[in-house]
């Protein structure tokens, strides 16, 4: 007999918590849920309410720096789909990520950076974190956050309701 982890098991094996969903920073919802499919707003790079790092890639910050900041963006996109789900195990599929990357000219790891993100909800949420993902440079990301991510995923039959955050 075979048992799979659990999303809070993966997360205590890789010493991560789940925040609080991030509040929408202006005039939007955090999350919008259409039947079984979550759409997040883009989650800027913040950790207990303060931005890990400011600046674009390839001028103030370094790839390193870029893929914890990818990182605690992720953590933020999985804070608005369990709020979504009511839990992450509730997660059928995390179908696409995009993520923005503030970025200097001439930079061109934006896939690199995007790593930090995708290898997180991978091991988060195993195989249901196997995703489709854009890695995009742009010049800027509000309030200074180098990474913004956004996703789509799908809900299994236990996610029940239908429902926007707030």
């Amino acid at each position: 007999m075979t048992t799979s982890a659990t999303t809070e098991d993966r997360l205590a094996r890789l010493g991560l918590t789940v925040p609080p969903p991030p509040p929408a920073l202006a005039t939007f919802q955090p999350y919008v849920r259409d039947g079984s499919t979550v759409y997040t707003s883009g989650q800027i790079a913040t950790r207990d309410g303060h931005l890990v790092a400011t600046g674009r890639l390839g001028a103030e910050v370094d790839v390193a720096t870029g893929q914890d900041a990818a990182q605690a963006a992720a953590l933020n996109v999985l804070a608005q789909l369990q709020a979504a789900a009511g839990s992450l195990d509730n997660v059928a599929r995390l179908v696409k990520i995009t993520v923005f990357v503030a970025s200097a000219p001439g930079f061109t790891d934006q896939s690199l950076v995007a790593n930090g993100a995708s290898q997180l909800l991978i091991d988060v949420l195993g195989p249901a974190g196997s995703h489709a993902r854009s890695a995009i440079g742009v010049a800027a990301l509000p309030l200074g956050s180098p990474v913004e991510i956004e996703a789509i995923a799908t809900l299994g039959p236990a996610a029940a309701g239908d429902a926007l955050g707030t």
